[in-house]
């Protein structure tokens, strides 16, 4: 499956890695991130309607879908979101804008809000979905935390346990994912959960998203730490978006936790599980085009 035209697929060189990318629209740049365990597609039912508006881009995050999955050592750095944001930042620059919006649901939210930090100069509005900071999850872990979000832990365990284990049948563990985190009756395309699924069985697939994660609970919490004990915080305009059926509606007040992190946040909780732009896209349509138009 790929997103329908107008939408254009590149692979762009970053570097070190090569990112896929499909894009659209001829607007105010709008960079689109997915989460775990997905891929670009995520945005299958709001990047083409976006695109009507905005220059619309959307990545694989290295380490997913079709984008390059480079080794990583034992400190995990390669998957640390600072590798991640940098990447996206040579993308951008690459498709020709030094500033642009960027958009982010659960591992491409973390990436935004590592964007925000490290290129401010470059981000000019941003939104997070369905996350609270990686830091503040990990210093607030409780009994709840560990039990809804319990693959936190069971990704970061070394020596290939995880890797083994969902390497048995990662077509269910995926399609797991899906059903557990969305709200019931939440309905997925089965074209865009194919490649979903073709794209993570791959060994190397598998290995790349475990070391996302054990980067988020070494060299990430390093650098958020770094960025709290010198007073940095998002800078840009902020919207936050959640499901109120979610675990972090459930866990967090949402809205006062990133207050601690940004210096302008709205958002607001919307009518769904974890899966946002496929379980209400027009919701995120309408909230994604009032934010970023705003400018």
């Amino acid at each position: 499956m790929k997103l329908p035209e107008p939408f254009q697929y590149q692979q762009i060189d970053v570097g070190d890695v090569t990112i896929n990318v499909a894009h659209a629209g001829t607007g105010r740049p709008l960079l689109l991130l997915h989460g775990y365990p997905q891929t670009h597609l995520m945005w299958h039912r709001v990047a083409p309607v976006l695109a009507r508006d905005f220059h619309v881009i959307c990545p694989d995050l290295r380490g997913y879908g079709d984008s390059s999955k480079p080794d990583s050592g034992p400190d995990h750095y390669a998957y640390s979101k600072r590798e991640m944001a940098a990447d996206l930042v040579a993308l951008m620059q690459s498709l020709g804008y030094r500033e642009f919006s960027v958009a982010g649901h659960d591992r491409g939210a973390r990436v935004t809000h590592r964007l925000c930090l490290d290129h401010p100069a470059a981000v000019e509005r941003a939104c997070v979905m369905d996350i609270a900071p990686t830091l503040h999850m990990f210093e607030h872990t409780d009994q709840a935390f560990a039990t809804g979000y319990y693959h936190w832990f069971f990704l970061i365990q070394p020596d290939g346990l995880p890797e083994h284990m969902i390497g048995q049948d990662p077509g269910y563990y995926l399609r797991e994912k899906l059903r557990r985190w969305s709200a019931p009756k939440a309905e997925f395309e089965s074209e865009a959960v194919a490649d979903y699924v073709r794209c993570f069985s791959a060994p190397e697939a598998i290995h790349a998203s475990c070391e996302d994660y054990r980067a988020a609970a070494t060299i990430d919490l390093e650098h958020d730490q770094a960025d709290r004990d010198r007073g940095r915080r998002v800078e840009c305009p902020l919207l936050v978006l959640w499901g109120n059926k979610g675990f972090v509606n459930r866990a967090y007040d949402v809205l006062t936790v990133w207050q601690d992190y940004a210096n302008e946040v709205e958002g607001a909780a919307l009518d769904c599980g974890h899966f946002l732009p496929e379980e209400v896209p027009e919701a995120v349509v309408e909230r994604l085009q009032r934010f970023f138009k705003a400018h």
